[in-house]
C-alpha cells in the first residue's frame, strides 16, 4: 500500500487522495496522532523535499519512527490535521488516513472525505463517524454544512419535476478513470458504428427485418439482443411484463375498466370456454392500464398511444399470455381492440404499439424520473443536511456517486431540445417532461421505493396468484438484505428514541426531504414521520428505501435495456408510421 519502505519503522502513515477535480496538492501536511487515554504525538510531517505528494488518486506512505511519535501507540483515537497554503495548487480533497502498525497489523482508519482548507486545524475520530450530539468538535462540523448548504442549492428544471442541483458542484463531476471509461466505450461504439455503415451503407430505412438483422452479425461489441430471437413470440411479450426493463405495471385485474371494449365471445374462446368475468374471479386476469400517457405533446406531429392491456395466466397457472390490447382509452370505431386471433400483422403491429407506449413510461418514470432525478433531490438534501461524519451520510453516500453528474450530462446532452430524445423517441424531450411530471405528482417514498409495499398494491406480491414473477422475487429478497444491513447500523447508532430526538441533523434533513419545492426544500411526499422521526423504524424504512431505489429499483430499469431496445421492432423507442385504426389493412 503506498509508495514507500515501512519495514523498519513501527508505523506507516497511508494518506489517500481524492479522485475529484482539483484534489491534488503542493502544501505541507502536518498531522499530530490522539491516543484514547489522551496522549499526543509530536507533529508529523507528512511531505517529503523532491517528492509529489498527495496527487488527485494517489496513496503516498510515510514511515513513523518512535522517536517522531515520541511515545508508542496502542490504540489511536484521534487525528488532528492541518496544512499550509504553499504552492499554486494548494487545494485539497483528503479522502483517508490510514495508520498501520507494522508489528501488528493493527489499522486505524479516519476517513475524511472533504476538501480541508489551508491554516485551519480538523480533527478526526477513529472512523470519523458520530452523532452531531456527541461530536468533539460541533463548530468545525456546522461550518462545513453551512458551507454545503452554499454549494448545493436546489433548482427545478422544467414544470413538476423533481428538486435537482442548481449548479453541479466540483466534487460530483467523474472521476478521470470513469471518465475515461465513457471516453473508451465511445470510441469503441463510434468505431464500430463506421464498420457497420460500410457494411450495409448508409440508409433511412430497411427493407425488411431479415434485413435488419444482418447487422448483428458485423457486431462484435454489444452482441446480438435475446429479444431478437423471440420478439414476435406472444409468451415474450408477457414475459416483458414480469422481468423486463419495465416489470413494475402489472397488475391483477379485480374488474374490467369500462372504457375497455372487449368482445366476450372472442376473449372467451381465448380463454378455453371461461368467461372473462369468470376469469376475473378466479384470479387469472391481469392489466396494465397507461392512461397516464395520454394526449402527449409530442414533436413532428407523433402520437403515443395511451394503452390497455389484458394478460391471462393459463388453465395450469404457468404461463402468462396477451388477452387483448386497445391502443387508446375512448373506446370507438377506429379504436378497436386487437387479440391474439386477429389477422398476424394486425397483431403485430398492436404488440409494437404498446411496447413504445410501455417504453416512453419506461424511460421517463420508471427509469429518469423516480431513479435519477427524485433520488438527485434527496441527494442534495443529505449534502445539505447531514455532516460526512454523520453515519447516516456514509450510509447514503455511496448510492449518490456520480448521480449528480449523470443526470447533469443527460440534461444538456441527451434530453435537451433537438438532442438524442427528441431524434429517437416517439414522445421527444416535451413528452418525457410530461410523463414525469405526472409520475412524480403520484410518487410516494414509502409505496413505490418499498417494492413488497408497491407489488401488493398491484396485487400480485402472494405467489400463489402470480407464480412465474422474477422481479418481484428478486427485488423483495434484496429489498429485504438492505434492509437488514441498514436495521444493523440504524440501532447501533439509535439505541434509543433521545438519540433521535436530539439528533438535530437528522430532524433537518427529514424536514427538509418534506418541505415543498416552492419553499425550498425537496418536496417528497410519503416520509415516514412526514418531517419528523420519532423512533428507529421510521430512519429504518426511509434509508432502506433511498438505498433500494438507487441499487435494485435503478438496476431492473437500466441494466436490461440492450436486450429490449437493442432489436427495436421488440421494444420500440419510436414508431413514424400511423397507429392501426383498424384490422382489415392487414389481412
Amino acid at each position: 500500500m503506498g509508495n514507500s519502505s515501512s519495514s523498519i519503522s513501527p508505523y506507516t502513515v497511508h494518506v489517500k487522495t481524492g479522485d475529484r477535480k482539483g484534489a491534488g496538492t503542493d502544501a505541507t501536511v502536518k498531522i499530530r496522532l490522539i491516543s484514547k487515554e489522551g496522549q499526543v504525538s509530536n507533529e508529523l510531517k507528512l511531505s517529503r523535499f523532491w517528492k509529489n505528494d498527495h496527487e488527485r488518486g494517489q496513496i503516498d506512505s510515510f514511515p513513523m519512527g518512535l522517536s517522531e511519535l515520541s511515545f508508542d501507540f496502542s490504540d489511536i483515537d484521534k487525528l488532528e490535521l492541518w496544512r499550509d497554503s504553499f504552492g499554486l495548487g494548494d487545494n485539497w480533497y483528503l479522502d483517508l488516513i490510514t495508520i498501520e502498525n507494522n508489528k501488528t497489523k493493527q489499522m486505524f482508519h479516519f476517513p475524511a472525505q472533504r476538501w480541508i482548507k489551508a491554516d485551519t486545524r480538523y480533527v478526526f475520530r477513529h472512523y470519523d463517524t458520530s452523532l452531531p450530539q456527541y461530536d468533539d468538535c460541533p463548530e468545525q462540523r456546522n461550518e462545513e454544512l453551512l458551507s454545503k448548504k452554499r454549494l448545493y442549492e436546489y433548482a427545478v428544471n422544467f414544470s413538476g419535476a423533481p428538486a435537482q442541483v442548481k449548479k453541479l458542484p466540483e466534487d460530483e463531476s467523474f472521476s478521470d478513470s470513469y471518465k475515461w471509461d465513457i471516453v473508451v466505450n465511445k470510441m469503441n461504439l463510434l468505431k464500430e458504428s463506421r464498420v457497420l455503415s460500410a457494411v450495409s451503407g448508409v440508409r433511412e430505412y430497411f427493407e425488411s427485418f431479415g434485413d435488419l438483422k444482418k447487422l448483428y452479425r458485423q457486431t462484435s461489441t454489444m452482441g446480438v439482443p435475446i429479444s431478437m430471437r423471440n420478439w414476435t413470440n406472444d409468451l415474450w411479450f408477457a414475459i416483458q411484463r414480469l422481468q423486463g426493463c419495465n416489470p413494475v405495471l402489472l397488475a391483477l385485474a379485480t374488474r374490467i375498466p369500462p372504457n375497455l371494449n372487449v368482445d366476450p365471445d372472442v376473449v372467451k374462446e381465448l380463454l378455453g370456454g371461461l368467461s372473462l368475468d369468470s376469469a376475473v374471479k378466479a384470479q387469472r386476469i391481469f392489466i396494465v392500464d397507461l392512461k397516464i400517457l395520454g394526449n402527449l405533446p409530442c414533436p413532428e406531429g407523433r402520437k403515443v398511444c395511451s394503452p390497455i392491456a389484458l394478460f391471462y395466466l393459463d388453465e395450469k397457472r404457468q404461463d402468462l399470455l396477451p388477452l387483448c390490447i386497445q391502443l387508446f382509452q375512448i373506446p370507438s370505431g377506429d379504436n378497436p381492440v386487437f387479440y391474439p386471433t386477429d389477422p398476424p400483422y394486425a397483431w403485430l403491429l398492436a404488440k409494437m404499439w404498446y411496447n413504445n407506449a410501455d417504453a416512453a413510461y419506461h424511460q421517463s418514470c420508471t427509469h429518469l424520473g423516480f431513479t435519477h432525478l427524485m433520488m438527485e433531490g434527496i441527494a442534495v438534501c443529505t449534502h445539505r443536511n447531514l455532516s460526512p461524519s454523520h453515519p447516516l451520510f456514509k450510509l447514503l453516500a455511496p448510492h449518490f456517486l456520480f448521480l449528480l453528474a449523470i443526470n447533469t450530462r443527460g440534461l444538456q446532452k441527451l434530453i435537451n431540445p433537438g438532442g438524442w430524445v427528441d431524434k429517437t423517441t416517439t414522445m421527444g424531450c416535451n413528452g418525457m417532461f410530461e410523463i414525469v411530471k405526472r409520475g412524480v405528482k403520484a410518487w410516494r417514498l414509502d409505496v413505490h421505493a418499498v417494492p413488497a409495499v408497491e407489488i401488493a398494491r398491484r396485487g400480485v406480491l402472494d405467489k400463489t396468484v402470480l407464480p412465474y414473477y422474477p422481479y418481484r422475487d428478486d427485488a423483495v429478497a434484496v429489498y429485504e438484505a438492505i434492509e437488514k444491513y441498514v436495521k444493523s447500523m440504524v440501532e447501533h447508532f439509535y439505541d434509543s428514541p433521545e438519540k433521535v430526538e436530539e439528533d438535530g441533523e437528522l430532524q433537518s434533513w427529514a424536514a427538509e426531504l418534506v418541505k415543498s419545492k416552492k419553499r425550498g426544500g425537496c418536496g417528497i411526499r410519503g416520509v415516514p414521520g412526514n418531517g419528523k422521526f420519532t423512533d428507529v423504524e421510521q430512519i429504518i424504512v426511509t434509508m432502506t428505501a433511498i438505498i433500494s431505489t438507487c441499487s435494485l429499483g435503478h438496476a431492473a430499469a437500466n441494466f436490461n435495456q440492450y436486450d429490449e431496445y437493442g432489436f427495436p421492432p421488440n421494444y420500440p423507442g419510436i414508431l413514424c408510421g400511423q397507429v392501426p385504426t383498424q384490422k382489415v389493412l392487414f389481412k
